[in-house]
Order: C-alpha cells, then structure tokens, then sequence
C-alpha cells in the first residue's frame, strides 16, 4: 500500500510574479517523491481555488499547496479550516504576508525544502463580518487603499505605495466606537484600524510586529490621525517593526471585537476589499487550520528594513510636498500682505 502523502498543488496563473512554469519544474526536480505523490491543478476564474481545496480535504487529501498570493492562499485556506489537510505555500504574490510571516523562503526552492521537511503545526485565523483572513484585516484607511489597488491594473508593491502617498494626506479619518471582548472601550478618530493574525500586510511592512498566529489572540493596531510631518515616521516604523512605539499609534490584544462607525466604507482581508456597513465584527479562531511551515514565526529581527524603491518614492513624494509648502507659505504671504494694505487705502478713505 502507497503511504505517501498526497499533495494537490493550486496554481494561480495570474497573481503576482511570473515564472509559474519554472516553479512547476523544481516541484518536479525538487520534491521528495518517496515522502509525496502530487498533482497540479491551474485555477480559472475567482474563487476556483476554494472550490479546488474543498475537493481536497473532501477525498481526505493531506496536503493542499497554494502557488500565489495571499489572495490565493486565502481562498486555498477557508476551505481547509477545520479539517485534517494542511495547508502549503509556494509564495508568489506580490505581497506574500502570510509566507513571509512563517518564515516560508521567498524562493521556490527553499519553499520547497519546507516542504520536504513537512513539519505540520496548528494555526489560528481570524473572521471578519464572517469573511475569514488568515494574515491581517481591516477599516479605513488600508481598506480604501486595498479597493484602490484592486482597481489599479497593476500590482507590486511601488504601486500599492503609489496609491498611499497619491491618497494618505487627502484622506478623510472616519469615527469609531470600539468593543473588545464585549466591553466598550472608547471612541477613537483613526485614520485605520488594522486587526492581525500574523504580524504583516506583506512586503515585510509590519502593521503589527509582535503578532503570533498561534497564541489565540488578534493584535490591533489604531493609528490615529497624523499630519505630512508625522507620515515619514510613521513609514519608516512601519517597516522596520517599530510601529507601537510612535505616539499616533495605540496597539492591544483581543479575541473579539466589535466596531461602529459613522459611515459605510470598504473593509479588507488578507488584501481584499468588499464595501460593507457600520457595523463590523471581528473574531480570532484559535487553532482552525493546520500549516506546514517552520517552527518560528514573525519578526524576529527588528532591524530597518525599509526597501530602496519605496524609499525613494517616499523622498520624492515628501520633497514635492515641501515645494507644495513653501508655495502655499508664499501665496499666503502675498495675499496677507495685499489684504493690509487695502485694509490701509479703506483706511485713509
């Protein structure tokens, strides 16, 4: 009797980088065949991995293996909660948050290697108004530009960066009032309010650095309303796992938590939007899905690790807005100074 492990590999052809065909190739030169039998299965149309992973864990498939994005490891994911197939990944999104928070080499080879070495471990996942995210969710500002960037056409990282900095200074803060665990905390003007089962967005921007997927708990974070002054801070922590130090920033831990707002408005998980009401629950789910990944998680070293690329847009960006400025203190000026001195003609008359 064969008692190799059955794998079914989800491949989406369209997320994130290219070169599936070259991942496909080192799957066949890399991966153990005395420990695994495989086959490949290309995804379609939205939502065709859900329904490829449901398959799986119902012909009892132990392993399921997303070759994408988060998006694709999400749908490969909420079909296989609560059942006996772990799930696998193949990072090859444009963001790779959940991956890069496993720890899950970024080459598809190393990827790979974790593979071999199945070492299967429990993790939690969260629900968002009964959407499940495995990675981060969201309100406000990050959902806005979640919906933006799902309309740009483009995807990576400069252009999700593009949509901050075109959007992150005109942006409107919404109200919220905020329940933990069924008590009502307070009232927060934020510019977003981000609830994490891992410790990322993607890209290694750490929205919440200290977050486990196995400790049964979301890690919030609310960053309140900031000026252009505050904005390149704030960037830089963000990516360097310093975010709950910075002073706009408030970070707790729950397992549940309710929040109202005054208006509807896009929500996000694990990256993708969905416009949806005031009312809006969130719930962590201890210990629903089985992983193989290694044994240590999240950031562990919290050295700057801000890309080139992105710092230069932000260079750029901020060096316009000081010219902005400047023009604005100049125009200002000249009308301050034409105001007195009809203030003084009227004056004489």
């Amino acid at each position: 009797m064969d008692k190799r492990k059955k794998i079914i590999f989800i491949v989406n052809p369209k997320s994130g980088t290219s070169g599936k065909q070259r991942i496909l190739e080192l799957i066949d030169q890399q991966l153990d065949r005395e420990q695994f039998e495989w086959e490949i299965r290309t995804t379609q149309r939205a939502g065709h991995a859900a329904e490829i992973a449901k398959y799986a864990a119902n012909q009892a498939i132990d392993i399921v293996c997303a070759i994408g994005g988060d998006g694709t490891v999400n749908e490969t994911a909420r079909a296989i909660v609560h059942t006996n197939t772990a799930l696998a990944i193949i990072p090859s999104g444009s963001g790779n948050g959940l991956a890069r928070h496993l720890h899950i080499p970024m080459d598809s080879k190393g990827a790979i290697g974790i593979l071999n070495e199945c070492n299967i471990h429990t993790m939690d996942y969260g629900l968002i108004n009964t959407h499940p995210f495995f990675c981060t969710c969201g309100m406000g500002f990050d959902a806005f530009i979640s919906m933006k960037f799902a309309e740009a056409g483009r995807r990576g990282p400069l252009t999700y960066i593009e949509n901050v900095l075109a959007n992150g200074l005109v942006y409107n803060p919404d109200t919220y009032d905020i329940y933990i665990d069924d008590q009502e905390v307070s009232e927060y003007k934020a510019y977003c309010i981000a609830c994490a089962n891992a410790s990322q967005y993607g890209n290694n921007a750490y929205i919440a650095p200290d977050a486990s997927v196995r400790d049964g708990l979301m890690d919030v974070t609310i960053i309140q309303p900031f000026t252009v002054i505050d904005a390149p801070q704030i960037a830089i922590q963000l990516f360097n796992g310093k975010l709950p130090s910075n002073s706009r920033v408030k970070t707790f831990q729950c397992k549940k938590l309710h929040v109202h707002r005054s208006r509807p408005a896009a929500i996000h998980y694990d990256g993708d939007p969905i416009n949806t009401g005031t009312d809006i629950d969130i719930q962590i789910v201890h210990d629903g899905l089985l992983c193989i990944s290694p044994q240590h998680e999240g950031l562990i070293d919290k050295t700057p690790n801000f890309p080139n690329a992105i710092l230069e847009q932000f260079n750029n960006f901020f060096q316009r807005s000081e010219s902005i400025l400047q023009d604005n203190i100049r125009r200002t000026q000249e009308l301050h100074k034409k105001n007195i001195e009809t203030i003084k003609k009227l004056a004489k008359k």
